[in-house]
């Protein structure tokens, strides 16, 4: 047997049914190990999927199609070509996020204090993929730590990303209705560190989130690992809003070089000017990013993100 293959078009006719099973459609709503529970295009209870063969390459967001093994159980068979594929990944492995999406949302707080890094890569991700970004700015009832925060986000601004600043717990109804207006009718992904919020926002959403939550782990048969698996929950207008787990480490040495110098949009406008068509924009002389980052054009730190994901995407062991 081998593993699900992508059809050649999103929408294509699905391939004859094999002996055994009917053949439906339906999206992966949720994934955790080799299980994952799609919900049937024609409406119904989920069905717990598993991949044929041993690898598996099966994301949330994914249209696929399946045969139905028992009432509640079936074979996930072919996957739908996608829109695109968000992953993280190290040297050595790489793990999907998710699919089909339209947008990233990645969720900060005025404290604790939060990782630049991790903001710069999960943005380097967004602009490399195509997607949409937001910033989402928690916790502005902390008055105190708002200066700094609202200066570490500046440069971010500057570069045309959107900021948003909410209270998701000292004032939810306003949250909820600034959130509600961005996520309509998309396909989000959510990402966040420890302690920024996230999980309240998701309740804030959803109301019913941790239940769906108790009950996707029991049909994934996932116990007592409930936070570590990727969910995807249906929002009105046909907009969805997807919480994985894993973002304190957001690797991608998958991206090429010229993947990572198009996704950093400060470099964009330049990458023509500089003197050699294959510069690197680490020491090379006449390089239009090092003058731009020496005249003050481009912040260091985003410079020296850049040069580490550089470096990261070398170590690659293939």
């Amino acid at each position: 047997m081998t593993r699900p293959r992508q059809t050649k078009a999103a929408g294509a006719a699905a391939p004859a049914a094999k002996k055994g099973g009917a053949r439906l459609s339906g999206r992966v709503i949720a994934a955790h190990g080799r299980h994952y529970l799609v919900a049937p295009a024609a409406g119904g209870p989920p069905q717990q999927c598993f991949p044929r063969g041993k690898k598996s390459d099966i994301a949330v967001g994914d249209q696929v199609f399946f045969e139905q093994t028992s009432a509640n159980q079936g074979v996930i068979v072919d996957i739908e070509a996608r829109r695109n594929l968000l992953h993280r990944s190290d040297q050595f492995k790489s793990k999907l996020f998710a699919s089909n999406l339209d947008q990233l949302l990645i969720v900060l707080a005025t404290e604790p204090y939060f990782s630049e890094d991790l903001l710069g890569r999960a943005l380097v991700a967004a602009d490399a993929h195509g997607l949409q970004a937001l910033i989402v700015l928690n916790k502005i009832d902390v008055e105190a730590a708002m200066p700094v925060a609202r200066a570490r986000l500046a440069p971010y601004r500057a570069l045309g990303y959107e900021v948003v600043e909410v209270s998701v717990r000292g004032a939810p109804d306003a949250a909820r209705a600034i959130l509600s207006e961005h996520l309509h009718g998309r396909a989000t992904l959510l990402l966040g560190q420890s302690g920024m919020g996230k999980s309240t926002l998701v309740n804030l959403i959803v109301p019913d989130a941790e239940a769906a939550t108790r009950e996707i782990s029991s049909a994934l048969n996932s116990g007592k690992h409930t936070t570590t698996f990727t969910r995807l929950y249906s929002l009105p207008d046909h907009g969805a809003l997807i919480d994985s787990p894993g973002f304190q480490e957001f690797g991608l040495y998958h991206l090429t070089e010229g993947e990572l110098e198009r996704a950093f949009p400060e470099f964009r406008p330049l990458l023509t000017g500089c003197r050699f068509y294959n510069c690197r924009h680490l020491h090379e002389p006449g390089c239009a990013i090092l003058e731009a980052l020496a005249d003050g054009r481009i912040a260091p730190i985003r410079h020296a993100l850049y040069a580490q994901l550089v470096h990261e995407a070398s170590q690659v062991v293939r």
